[in-house]
């Protein structure tokens, strides 16, 4: 299992982003709903890796939040709200959004197990920078592409050459993008899997 915690970053000269991010992570499939917590917090549970490690990248990136995962057990059974959730995932999502407060690029994971807690961090932090750096023109032409267009189609779109639609992916490291997301998915799996082993063996 999964806690993730994201508390804005900056929050006293900024307005608080957390009702429409919330609205934003209505539609996300979680095993509970992100809540405020406390003031400009939220936090959710998953248990997919592959929709968690979609999200990190997006809040990361988003260069607003900061962004912690918790891995391993939670009470159950869950009660219904998210801020009423207890257990060591809880804790270490608690660990995870302190620590990435100092970082450049905001995301931590903490659990159990340290070493696959840090290839998810690394692999995270990668892509998000990637992503955090993109051009106006590179978000652009990378949304068409998670819509599921070639870039011949992508390119008519924009109204752009092939040429100037494949030298824009390029620039926006989208070739990375997925093989990135995927090589954090895993190694959040694997750091979930080896804190479930900690948690049977005691």
């Amino acid at each position: 299992m999964f806690v993730m915690t994201v508390d804005q970053r900056g929050s006293r000269t900024d307005i608080d982003r957390v009702d429409a991010v919330l609205t934003r992570l209505g539609d996300v499939d979680t095993v509970r709903s992100f809540e405020r917590t406390a003031g400009d917090e939220i936090q959710g549970v998953l248990d997919d890796p592959t929709t968690l490690a979609h999200l990190a990248v997006e809040l990361t990136a988003d260069g607003h939040w900061s962004v912690g995962i918790g891995t391993g057990g939670v009470e159950q059974p869950l009660p219904s709200s998210t801020r009423a959730g207890r257990g060591t995932a809880f804790l270490y999502a608690r660990d995870a959004v302190e620590a990435a407060k100092r970082q450049r690029i905001p995301l931590c994971v903490r659990g159990p197990d340290a070493r696959w807690c840090r290839h998810a961090q690394t692999a995270g932090r990668l892509i998000s920078d990637i992503v955090a750096t993109r051009s106006a023109a590179g978000i652009e032409a990378v949304a068409l592409m998670r819509r599921g267009l070639t870039q011949a189609d992508a390119a008519g779109a924009l109204d752009i050459t092939p040429q100037a639609m494949s030298q824009r992916l390029r620039a926006a490291g989208w070739d990375l993008e997925p093989d990135a997301l995927d090589l954090l998915a895993d190694a959040l799996a694997e750091a979930d899997r080896h804190a479930s082993d900690a948690e049977l063996a005691r």
